[in-house]
């Protein structure tokens, strides 16, 4: 038995158990994070194991799913064998070859966690779960709703608790059955002083609370994440950790005074049970080590393609001319092939890859907003707000969505006429999909016609706090500080398109997830517009002048939004263009269109109810349609194939085919000798790039915990949340629709630069580099003058000699694409 304090610390438990419990946002703010983040100062593997014992996650693929990867070569046996001998030694070799590949292990997972609550059920034959959940979710649920419940909760400013008090003491019925339960609420019971009554030793205190909390930890977890950041509520609502706990502590009491009338002990009273920290270090495990390896196989199985392809492919001699245009795109794995068919279309054009808020962090009001809307990344908090100014013609409306459609009479009026015409409606979309106001489209964000109010002209225009718009020194700080990053400081062609990103859909309730999670998860058509009115903006030009970057009278830069889901484009303020530049755009418009529509028949491959040989305008229009259809949950499969990130020039990865699995940021070396632009983008990179990742690795190994389930039973609970069914615990990460073809593997990020600058840019940022030393990430140097790779291990560099492997050579990358729907090898594009 552990040495432990008798003495239960209510703080200090509290702030562990919001620590471990998922950090997820309401469905709104839906943003990929690493699952296991509670983890992150450990080593992977070795959180891994400590998880899954603690908690009882699956952290790995299954022994029979290594070895069929094997079978099918995506383990490749060179490389299987060579992790085996640098971690075991070559004397060691044959036997853990014989362990890896043949032994048999006990894989069933038990955890820590549950232990001591499920005694509940062995001495007093009662199940509190069972007894509790399904008030203690429907109250919440209806406290924290956003708009579903007809009858509103009775809020007290006060809190959850208080409301629960007013509830208990004005309503026609009480929420407790027992006079106990009851007194108890009234007199501010403690969560110690309900311990006491349920548990009776305070050396179970923390067990017991962890017991209780991870048993729902969809719910905890939500709590946990509105009590440290009660914006993410647009109707804001008032509740702590502590206060979910004591109300369920309360329902416990409840139940157990309903069932025996008081006459029952507390629970250590009646079990002898070992109390031990939960938290304790993990034991050396053959079983984790042998997975572990396996792992890494896999993953170094791929990431060697892609490096041999790196150090293959040819670097051309592109004559220094003025570029047809150039366009700056997220750096998101979804615009990957976009860029890859722009190129192909017109060889002269060039792309750039960035996280697409464009440097500009704000809030964002829309015409008769009441909420501002957060554009950047999710950490941040900007002091700058934009406006949309007022326009004539209004969205469109279904008059059955409106709020007396609540109401008895007008809700039953309305039902009775306009719920005709919606039934018949619905019935006609099963069929013929089609947009309608109720549809989340990446083009409702920002109409083409709107303005915006980005430059202040007067410090004094401040709105809650912000700051509306930028002075024109902030602009040129922000354009100077995204152009030099990404290496763009010459040679600017007439146009420079700015390309947002968002996603349409209408049967997909992790909407947010699928657009822009540099923005928050919101397209980034705003933050497009705000950065090419600052590029062009006469004084910001004169600044950028006296640091180095001129940029022609002549270039515009011109902001556009790209619809992932339906392949489709917008451009924003065409009308400013100068007549000649309009004439080009003319021209270039159509390279983006048919490059989407490439883009679109690359992506129908993974589709099965779209025959991609059929011809090209009838795959982009199924495309589309399976965007706005009802009945489809995979409107895209969004980030399902991410395993590496490249952050360099552009010629670094051209005519290499990566099959939409890279996120692509761009950078130059030499812009940025001394590392400092590189720290910025890595400190973004990892925590978004590998937040992504990680998401879909864990909801892809383990999406029965660590996961969301299948869509088809979610239910919507208060606009906050899935479950499944009406008392369900809400579902975390993703579900399977969106990781059915992911293969879990870590991020490989590969940066051209010195390997001493990328080490200097990594330990910057104590926060960055914990991604990387600690494993969570992998991290691989590219020398930008010899082509040599340098691995980075244990907090240094070394070098990475790839193992031999055939690289191949196609002509056309469309063609090679539709030879097959499951993930192809990294070949050379002639």
């Amino acid at each position: 038995m552990n040495s432990k304090t008798l003495l239960f610390d209510e703080t200090i438990v509290l702030q562990n158990l919001a620590h471990y419990l998922p950090a997820q946002n309401p469905l709104k703010d839906f943003v990929h994070h690493n699952t296991l983040h509670a983890f992150q100062e450990k080593n992977f593997f070795e959180a891994l194991q400590n998880s899954s014992e603690i908690f009882g996650y699956k952290t790995y693929l299954s022994l029979i799913e290594y070895k069929e990867k094997f079978q099918n070569k995506k383990i490749n046996k060179d490389i299987l064998e060579k992790v085996i001998k640098e971690r075991k030694g070559i004397n060691q070799f044959n036997l853990w070859n014989e362990n890896v590949l043949n032994k048999a292990y006990d894989e069933s997972i038990h955890s820590r966690i549950g232990k001591l609550r499920s005694l509940w059920k062995e001495k007093y034959a009662i199940n509190l779960d069972k007894s509790t959940h399904g008030i203690l979710f429907r109250i919440l649920c209806s406290y924290l709703d956003q708009g579903i419940s007809v009858w509103p909760f009775p809020i007290h400013e006060d809190g959850f608790l208080a409301s629960i008090r007013e509830l208990n003491n004005n309503g026609l019925f009480s929420v407790f059955s027992t006079s106990r339960a009851k007194k108890l609420l009234k007199e501010n019971a403690s969560i110690s002083q309900l311990l006491q009554i349920l548990v009776g030793d305070s050396l179970y205190f923390e067990n017991y609370l962890f017991d209780q909390q991870f048993s729902h930890p969809g719910w905890s977890g939500m709590v946990a994440t509105l009590e440290s950041n009660p914006n993410s509520l647009l109707d804001e609502r008032k509740i702590t950790l502590k206060e979910l706990i004591t109300f369920e502590l309360l329902l416990e009491v409840d139940a157990l005074d309903k069932k025996f009338n008081e006459n029952w002990e507390p629970l250590i009273s009646k079990v002898s049970f070992e109390t031990y920290d939960l938290f304790s270090k993990s034991e050396y495990s053959e079983y984790f080590d042998v997975l572990s390896i396996w792992q890494e196989a896999f993953e170094w199985s791929f990431y060697n393609q892609v490096l041999t392809g790196l150090q293959h492919k040819k670097d051309e001699n592109k004559i220094d001319i003025t570029p047809a245009f150039q366009a700056l795109f997220c750096m998101d794995d979804r615009e990957c092939s976009f860029r890859r068919h722009v190129e192909a279309l017109e060889p002269n054009a060039r792309t750039f890859g960035t996280a697409a808020f464009f440097n500009f962090e704000f809030f964002y009001q829309p015409i008769n907003g009441k909420f501002f809307t957060k554009l950047c990344p999710a950490p941040v908090t900007p002091k700058f707000l934009i406006k949309e100014l007022p326009r004539k013609k209004k969205r469109a409306k279904d008059f059955h969505y409106n709020k007396k459609s609540h109401s008895l009479f007008f809700g039953w009026l309305i039902s009775q006429t306009l719920g005709y015409a919606s039934a018949f409606k619905l019935f006609l979309n099963i069929f013929k999909p089609s947009m309608s106001p109720a549809t989340s489209s990446s083009f409702k964000h920002l109409n083409k016609k709107s303005q915006l109010v980005i430059e202040n002209t007067n410090p004094n225009d401040v709105i809650d706090g912000l700051q509306v718009g930028f002075s024109i020194e902030e602009m040129a700080n922000r354009v100077e500080g995204i152009l030099k990053s990404i290496g763009l400081v010459e040679n600017f062609a007439p146009i420079v398109y700015v390309v947002g990103h968002g996603s349409t859909s209408v049967n997909n309730t992790h909407f947010a997830g699928y657009d822009c999670g540099a923005c928050s998860g919101r397209p980034s058509s705003v933050n497009a517009k705000v950065l090419s009115y600052a590029a062009n903006h006469e004084k910001v030009r004169e600044i950028l002048v006296a640091r180095g970057i001129f940029i022609p009278t002549e270039t515009q830069f011109l902001p556009a939004l790209h619809d992932t889901t339906r392949d489709e484009i917008v451009f924003y303020d065409e009308q400013l263009l100068s007549e000649h530049n309009n004439f080009l755009h003319k021209e270039n418009s159509k390279i983006f269109i048919k490059a989407l529509a490439n883009n679109a028949i690359e992506r129908s491959r993974r589709f099965d109810t779209i025959n991609s040989s059929e011809s090209i305008s009838k795959v982009h229009e199924k495309i589309k349609n399976r965007s706005v259809s009802l009945f489809e949950p995979r409107p895209e499969l969004n980030h399902a194939t991410n395993a590496i990130c490249i952050v360099g020039r552009r010629n670094v990865s051209d005519h290499l085919f990566l099959d939409r699995r890279s996120f692509m940021n761009s950078f130059d070396y030499k812009v940025d000798p001394k590392g400092d632009y590189l720290a910025g983008i890595l400190n973004a990179v990892a925590p978004v790039g590998g937040g992504i990742n990680l998401e879909y690795y864990f909801s892809r190994v383990d999406n029965h915990k660590l996961g969301a389930g299948s869509k088809l039973p979610h239910n919507v609970m208060g606009l906050i949340g899935v479950a499944n069914g009406i008392d369900g615990d809400l579902r975390p990460g993703l579900p399977s629709q969106m990781i059915e073809l992911h293969d879990p593997l870590r991020l490989l990020i590969i940066v051209e630069h010195f390997p001493d600058i990328v080490k200097y840019a990594i330990t910057k940022a104590p926060s960055t580099y914990e991604w990387f030393v600690n494993n969570w990430v992998n991290l691989v140097a590219l020398h930008p003058e010899s082509k040599e790779l340098y691995r980075f291990v244990n907090g240094e560099f070394e070098i990475y000699k790839p193992i031999s492997f055939d690289i191949k050579s196609i002509d056309n990358s469309l063609e090679y694409a539709l030879t097959s729907s499951d993930n192809l090898n990294v070949t050379l594009i002639k």
